[in-house]
Formats: structure tokens, sequence, C-alpha cells
């Protein structure tokens, strides 16, 4: 059992959801992007996701797109990433990193692992890797102790779902409908459906994340989903802010909303 494991299990005991947080290292800035996952940590997020950034992200939205480009213009690698990461991981609270294929296949895919449980990370969310072609990946995250994430969509056939979680060992990421992250005026209604679907195959936890970003929408998701996955909303009050002091206490203050939000009727 994973501290990942016990986090979802004690929310289920709570009644409630986990509220699972994205942020990209590097941005603002390293260490302001370390200043700022803290505080999420410490204002009601359970998860954090740390995003490996990337220039060529497929799932990312315009908000996370702009957010990435200055982490890669500050010039944020991986052993950055994994800075973030061991600095935040002294919190006791799971720390993932959220990375497309070919930055881990770049750097090495066992010294991605190895690094990961080194820094204190539990799992790594690879949004673009088909678990039928992770052979490699699953081999060195079972060796460090890492847990895997995959992602599925409503377009997943059932064959596909049952795939993704036989290799799936941390939880489910349910993208909540097609296309790429960004805020939403309502979550789509296939949301609720696929987490079903997903539930007829394993009976690991299920977040959903892309396009949830209110209060009512957290709210929403967490009434049928073990956990609830926010990202945009956090990276545009970053980029609204222009002082970093401002961004943080706006973000530990929507932090705090959607946490009183998690309970299931």
């Amino acid at each position: 059992m994973s501290l990942l494991h016990d986090t979802f299990l004690k929310a289920k005991s709570e009644n409630r959801a986990v509220l699972i947080a994205y942020l990209p290292a590097g941005f603002p800035t390293i260490e302001g992007s370390i200043k700022i996952i803290k505080e999420m940590l410490e204002s009601g997020v359970d998860i954090i996701e740390i995003g490996v950034p990337y220039s060529d992200p497929l799932m990312d939205g315009p908000v996370i797109q702009q957010a990435v480009d200055i982490s890669l213009h500050n010039k944020t690698g991986i052993k950055d990433v994994m800075h973030v990461v061991k600095e935040v991981s002294m919190l006791g609270k799971p720390v993932l990193t959220m990375s497309y294929w070919s930055p881990i296949e770049k750097w090495g895919i066992e010294k991605f692992a190895q690094q990961m449980t080194h820094a204190g990370g539990i799992g790594v969310i690879t949004p673009d890797l088909p678990p039928d072609e992770s052979q490699a990946w699953i081999t060195q995250t079972d060796k460090n102790n890492i847990d895997r994430v995959f992602v599925v969509a409503p377009s997943s056939t059932e064959e596909r779902l049952s795939l993704v979680t036989k290799n799936v060992t941390g939880f489910v990421y349910a993208a909540s409908l097609m296309g790429v992250t960004g805020t939403r005026t309502e979550v789509s209604n296939r949301a609720e459906e696929l987490v079903a679907r997903i539930r007829k195959h394993t009976t690991l936890p299920v977040a959903v994340g892309l396009g949830v970003s209110t209060t009512q929408q957290v709210k929403e998701v967490a009434q049928f989903a073990d956990g609830v996955i926010v990202g945009s909303a956090f990276v545009r009050i970053i980029l609204e802010q222009a002082d970093l002091s401002k961004s943080i206490a706006a973000i530990g203050q929507l932090c705090k909303d959607f946490a009183r939000v998690l309970r299931k009727n």
C-alpha cells in the first residue's frame, strides 16, 4: 500500500474526494513553483502533480501551454523538476510528476524512475504512453516502487479500458472530455459515465481532470469520482498576478474553497 493509496483511503473514510492540483515545475520560477506548491499542500490539496515542461504538449490548452513556455524559458530541466519534487515531498503528501513520454525516454527510463524515488516522488502520470508499449516503463516503475497513472478518455473502448486499468498501480486518470486542458463553463456529462465504465474494470481510485476549474465543478465531480484534478485554474491566477506573494495568497484561498466542497452528499 503506497502513500497515494493511503490518501485515497483516508479521504474515503471521511466521505470526500481527494483534491489533486497540477503545476508545471519552474513556473513562474523554479523557487516560485516550490513556494506555490507548498502553499497548495498546506491549504487543502491532498496530492500534487508536478508538470515536466515539454515543448510539444499534446494535451495542454493555451493557459498551461503559456505556463510551460515560461518554465522552458527559465531553462527548467528534469534535474530542476527533481529538485522541486524533493523540496515539496518533505511535507509528507503524495508527490507525482506528469510527463509526456519523450522527456522520460530521452533522460533515460531507468534514471527517471530512480531519480523520482530518490527525490521522494511516488508516482508518474504519462498521458501519451500507450500501456501496450510500456513494458520498459512498467519494469522500472515496479523496480523503484513508483505508481503508474495512465489516462483514459470518453472515447476509450471497453477493451482499452481493460488494458489500461490492468497496468495502472496508482489511480486511473479519467479525462472528462476529448480535447485539451483548460477551463470550461461546465463539466461534460460524459465524465460520470466514463467513471462508471472504469469502475467495471478496476477497484483502483478514479480521478477526473481536464476542464475542472470552478468550485461548483469541483463539487459536482466529487460526487462521483474518487479524486478531482485542477490545473488551469491555478495557472491562470499566477499568470494574472505580477507579484508572487499575491499569487500564493490567491492560490491558497482557492485551494481552501475547493477543499470545502469535496464532501460527498
